[in-house]
C-alpha cells in the first residue's frame, strides 16, 4: 500500500486543521454515546429504552439531512460549519450539569439525544460537501476516505475511552470530555482559509428545490440503485451498537471496559477498510468493493449475534464494521464523482439520510423486538436481511457497470 498516496489529502492545510478537530471531535461523540447508553442501561436495564435513545439521537437526520444539503447548496458552507459544530457543545454541557448535580433521568438523556441529532442532521450532509472545498478534486477519493478514518478511528479509540473513564469515574466527566473536544473543532474551523465560493441567488422555493434534488438522484442509475443497499445495511446492521450494552453485560458478562472493547473492535475494522478504500486511485472497481462490503457486514454481524465465544465476536465485529464504513464510503465517493456540484449538497442530503437516517429506525425497531426474540436473534434476522440483500445488488452488478461507464466516460476517468 503507497501510503503516500492514501494519505495524500494531508497535503492541503484546511484539510489537516480539519482532520484533526473533527477526529478529536467524533472521538468526544462515542465516549458521549457510550456515556449515554450505559445510563441509560444502568438505570433501567431495558433494551426498549436503548433502542428509544438511539432512535432519539439519530432520527433528525432521516427528517432535516436533506434540508442540510439543501442550505449547503445555497449558503456559505465554512460558515454554516462553524455553526452546527458551536451548537453540537451544548447537549454535553447540559448532560455535564445535570449528572453532576444528582438531577439527571432517562428522559434528560432521550432529549439530550434528539436535541443532538437535530444538530448533527444538519451538520452532515454540510461536512460532506464541504470536502470539495478543501481539497481539489483529484485529491477528493482521499479525502472521503480519511473522512471515514475519521469515524472509524473516533470509534476505535471513543469507546476505549469511554470505558475507561466510566471504570475510575462518572458519565457525567464523559459528558465534560466531549463538551471539550466540540471548543476544539470550532478553534480548527476557524483558523481555516477558505475562498469564497460563488453562490447563486435562487428563487425557487425550497420545496421545488428538495424535489429538484431527488428526481436528479432517481433519474441517475447508480445513485438510485445504491442508495437502498446503503438504507439496507444501516437499518438492519447497524443498529447493533445500541443493542452491544446488552451482549457486554448479559451475553459475555462483563461491564463498562467490555463494552468499549467491543465497540473499539468494530471501529479497527472500519479503520482497516478505509485504509484501504484511501489507497485507491479513483473510482473504477467501486461497485465490486460495495458489494463485498455489504456481505461482510451481514454475515459478519450474524457470526457476531450467535458467537458464545468472545475472541471469535470479537473477529467477527471487526468485519462488521469494516463493511458497514466500507459500504457507506464507498458509495459516497461514487456519488460525489459523478453528481454535478449544484446537486452535491442536496444528493448527499439523501445519501445522509440513508446512511445515518434509518440508523434511528433500525435501533427502535431492534430494541422493541430484542424485548421479545433477545438480542442475539434480533441481529442474525438483520444480518441474514442484508446478506440476501447483497447477493441481490451482487446479479445486477453488470447492468450497473453498464450504467457508470458512459458517466465515467464523460468525466474522463476511463
Amino acid at each position: 500500500m503507497n501510503f503516500k498516496h492514501t494519505l495524500r489529502a494531508l497535503r492541503h492545510r484546511n484539510y489537516q486543521l480539519f482532520f484533526c478537530g473533527q477526529t478529536l471531535s467524533i472521538t468526544g461523540n462515542w465516549v458521549q454515546q457510550i456515556a449515554m447508553a450505559w445510563l441509560v442501561y444502568r438505570l433501567t436495564e431495558s433494551a426498549w429504552l436503548l433502542g428509544v435513545t438511539g432512535f432519539a439521537g439519530q432520527i433528525a437526520i432521516l427528517v432535516l439531512a436533506p434540508f442540510g444539503g439543501l442550505w449547503a447548496d445555497r449558503f456559505d458552507r465554512h460558515k454554516l460549519l462553524l455553526l452546527t459544530q458551536a451548537l453540537s457543545a451544548l447537549p454535553p454541557v447540559i448532560l455535564a450539569l445535570l449528572a453532576y448535580t444528582g438531577l439527571i433521568e432517562v428522559w434528560h438523556v432521550v432529549v439530550m439525544a434528539l436535541f443532538a441529532g437535530i444538530i448533527n442532521a444538519i451538520d452532515t450532509p454540510v461536512r460532506l460537501t464541504f470536502t470539495s472545498e478543501m481539497v481539489p478534486r483529484e485529491d477528493m477519493p482521499s479525502a472521503i476516505a480519511m473522512n471515514a478514518l475519521m469515524q472509524n478511528a473516533g470509534r476505535m479509540i471513543g469507546p476505549t475511552v469511554a470505558g475507561g473513564l466510566l471504570a475510575v469515574s462518572t458519565e457525567a466527566f464523559c459528558f465534560v470530555v466531549n463538551a471539550l473536544s466540540k471548543a476544539f473543532i470550532v478553534g480548527t474551523v476557524l483558523m481555516m482559509t477558505i475562498a469564497p465560493r460563488k453562490l447563486t441567488p435562487s428563487t425557487e422555493s425550497p420545496w421545488r428545490q428538495l424535489r429538484e434534488g431527488a428526481l436528479y438522484a432517481w433519474t441517475l442509475v447508480p445513485v438510485r440503485w445504491l442508495l437502498p443497499m446503503v438504507a439496507v445495511v444501516s437499518f438492519m446492521v447497524t443498529p447493533y451498537q445500541t443493542l452491544m450494552p446488552i451482549f457486554a453485560a448479559e451475553v459475555f458478562e462483563g461491564g463498562a471496559g467490555l463494552l468499549g472493547f467491543l465497540m473499539a473492535a468494530a471501529g479497527s475494522g472500519g479503520v482497516i477498510g478505509m485504509l484501504a478504500l484511501a489507497s485507491r486511485r479513483d473510482v473504477r472497481g467501486l461497485t465490486r468493493w460495495i458489494t463485498v462490503a455489504s456481505l461482510s457486514a451481514g454475515l459478519g454481524v450474524t457470526v457476531f449475534a450467535l458467537s458464545p465465544w468472545l475472541p471469535l465476536s470479537l473477529v467477527a465485529i471487526a468485519v462488521t464494521g469494516f463493511g458497514i464504513v466500507v459500504n457507506g464510503m464507498s458509495v459516497s465517493t461514487m456519488i460525489q464523482t459523478i453528481v454535478d456540484d449544484r446537486m452535491r449538497g442536496r444528493v448527499m442530503g439523501l445519501f445522509s439520510m440513508a446512511f445515518l437516517g434509518m440508523y434511528p429506525i433500525g435501533s427502535l425497531a431492534g430494541g422493541a423486538l430484542a424485548e421479545v426474540i433477545g438480542a442475539p436473534a434480533t441481529l442474525a434476522c438483520g444480518g441474514a436481511f442484508c446478506t440476501l440483500a447483497a447477493l441481490i445488488l451482487w446479479r445486477r452488478m453488470p447492468e450497473l457497470r453498464a450504467a457508470l461507464r458512459p458517466i465515467y466516460q464523460g468525466l474522463k476517468i476511463i
